[in-house]
């Protein structure tokens, strides 16, 4: 496509998310600091949240790759819309708990208390990340909380740690979820970037992406990327790859504004306000042959 003529030795917006990627912006920084200092600390319950797009799939990566394997014995479950016995069965196969089947619920959770014990003896302690975590049924959520009831005198057998969109948010503000949100004693919003990040942002791919100086989208461009997208990762990734292949196709050396505004008029799904005068673009600045990207987490 384009990585030739811009120097690159891969795509650098892709929306996968790529722990090598990874941007230290001030936010993100400061939740993965948080995360890593609860459980360090023992707490039971950790909340990270955010819009969608705000980058918490690759943060939970990010966090799953910086833990270390020896101290600690990670399961992960990155769609958790489960009953609460498949709840309990997916942990116990994620930590490699071994449990008898068909033989109950009861029966179930005292194997997983064993296995977490035996665990805690090796020297290693249980951390449970869940993504996408408001898709959590109530009945779920309150099995979760039970399960972090399984502790010796002195420490939690288990560590959870929540990624969700703002509806966790809303649902752990009910009544009925309050000793759930009681236990939640670490929480993280996830903003978009201001124009300072994003430009920084850009940069920071590029260059990991093998371009020389990540220089490539002039300053005008990288403003009205953030204006378009309201720095939300996943949006600027979409923005600036179509933008990437807009300024290809003129045969520019770098991004213009022109190249973002026929990005912004291609894409679906931007936020009516955002798109504005730009949306009515797309007759004169269409990209040329490009198909719009599909959805994914950054």
């Amino acid at each position: 496509m384009y990585r030739a003529h811009f120097g690159l030795r891969e795509v650098p917006f892709s929306l996968t998310p790529d722990t090598e990627f990874f941007y230290p912006h001030a936010g993100h920084h400061e939740a993965l600091t948080t995360v890593m200092v609860a459980l360090q600390g023992g707490e039971g319950f950790v909340k990270i949240s955010g819009e969608v797009g705000t980058g918490k799939t690759l943060l939970c990566r990010k966090l799953l790759n910086g833990l270390d394997a020896g101290q600690t014995l990670t399961a992960y479950l990155p769609n958790p819309c489960l009953t609460p016995a498949a709840l309990r069965m997916a942990v116990a196969e994620e930590l490699g708990i071994r449990y008898p089947r068909n033989q109950g619920q009861h029966r179930l959770l005292q194997c997983l208390h064993a296995g977490l014990i035996e665990i805690h003896a090796g020297g290693r302690r249980v951390v449970l990340l869940l993504d996408e975590a408001q898709a959590l049924p109530d009945d779920t959520l309150e099995a979760l909380r039970l399960l972090t009831n399984l502790e010796t005198e002195k420490t939690k057998l288990l560590q959870v740690v929540l990624f969700g969109q703002p509806e966790l948010d809303a649902r752990l503000a009910r009544p009925g979820l309050r000793q759930l949100r009681q236990r939640i004693t670490f929480g993280h919003r996830l903003q978009g970037f201001d124009a300072a990040a994003v430009d920084g942002y850009l940069q920071h791919r590029l260059r990991v992406a093998g371009h020389a100086d990540g220089g490539l989208f002039t300053p005008a461009a990288s403003q009205a990327l953030q204006r378009a997208s309201g720095g939300i990762p996943r949006l600027l990734n979409i923005l600036a790859h179509k933008a990437l292949m807009s300024a290809f196709g003129r045969g520019l050396a770098q991004v213009d504004r022109r190249a973002v505004a026929a990005a912004c008029a291609d894409t679906e799904g931007l936020p009516r306000a955002r798109r504005g005068p730009l949306a009515r673009l797309r007759s004169r600045f269409a990209l040329r042959g490009a198909a719009p990207l599909p959805g994914g987490a950054v």
